[in-house]
């Protein structure tokens, strides 16, 4: 995997270093002799689908070079309770002092990326993807679009900066469709960008005004229901891509899929994931990894 920005990565793992052990491990650094070697392993606690091996992996060696990982289960593989994902062997001053954040990256990366594996699967046999949203933790986008990536959803955009996504606000405050769109494109030209347009809109006027205009990549249809989804394709007839928005359940999925939209995009997928059960335990001299 290629983090598309391994700077902000970095600067993520130095912050979350510098909250948690500030001036130093006290009970750690106390406790424990600094030529102490030791062995722990990550063992999972709860059915789902693993995340973050990779990142814990970067967290590990930014902390200390000399930690010796050994890993068994990649990311994205399905795991059961009492698997054990990987290893890691080395200076037990500072297998304690990472532990917790690289826990706290994996539970919630291998949250997100079961429940993704999920919504994937109930899309199985549509042409639909599920796509995510900047409803993510903040700090924490990158790691947490990665997760959804895992799990074989697909990233909308990372931020602000990277497409332009004209929403009910922008063109409230625009004055309209029409001026919305004519103004983003004009704002591209005169900056030499080239970013895709994507346009939402409420009803069938802003629909049509928006199709009227033209020169857009994507329309996002925001809360319409199940019947008007599938009429907005009829009239849209393949001319941009359709993204639905709003209003979608888990239960209600598979129904929007068979509309026929390209997108649909879940900000559960990220805002209110459960985190994925596992430890990191001491392995004894007698246990076999």
């Amino acid at each position: 995997m290629a983090f598309s920005n391994e700077q902000l990565i970095d600067e993520l793992i130095q912050l979350s270093f510098a909250e948690d052990i500030g001036d130093g491990d006290h009970t750690t650094l106390s406790t424990i002799p600094e030529s102490a070697i030791g062995k722990i392993q990550l063992i999972i606690k709860e059915d789902g689908v693993l995340a973050g091996v990779e990142i814990a992996e970067k967290i590990f060696h930014a902390f200390d070079a000399d930690l010796k990982i050994v890993v068994f289960i990649r990311d994205g593989s399905e795991v059961k309770y009492g698997d054990i994902a990987f290893t890691v062997e080395g200076k037990v001053q500072s297998l304690l002092q990472t532990e917790r954040l690289v826990l706290n990256v994996m539970q919630r990366m291998s949250g997100i990326t079961t429940t993704t594996r999920k919504y994937v699967k109930k899309l199985e046999g549509t042409q639909t993807r599920v796509l995510d949203t900047r409803k993510t933790t903040p700090g924490m986008r990158l790691l947490e679009k990665e997760a959804v990536r895992i799990g074989g959803g697909v990233n909308h955009r990372i931020g602000l900066f990277d497409m332009i996504l004209l929403k009910d606000n922008h063109v409230d405050f625009a004055g309209g469709i029409a001026n919305a769109i004519n103004r983003a494109k004009t704002y591209l030209k005169e900056n030499g960008k080239n970013l895709a347009i994507e346009i939402e809109v409420r009803n069938f006027d802003e629909l049509n005004e928006a199709l009227a205009i033209g020169g857009i990549d994507r329309i996002m249809l925001d809360n319409f229901n199940i019947d008007n989804t599938r009429k907005a394709v009829e009239i849209v007839n393949g001319r941009y891509e359709l993204e639905s928005s709003g209003g979608i359940t888990f239960d209600t999925l598979r129904q929007y899929a068979e509309t026929g939209v390209n997108y649909i995009s879940v900000g559960a997928l990220t805002h209110s994931v459960k985190s994925l059960d596992m430890s990191l335990k001491s392995v004894k001299n007698n246990d076999k990894k």
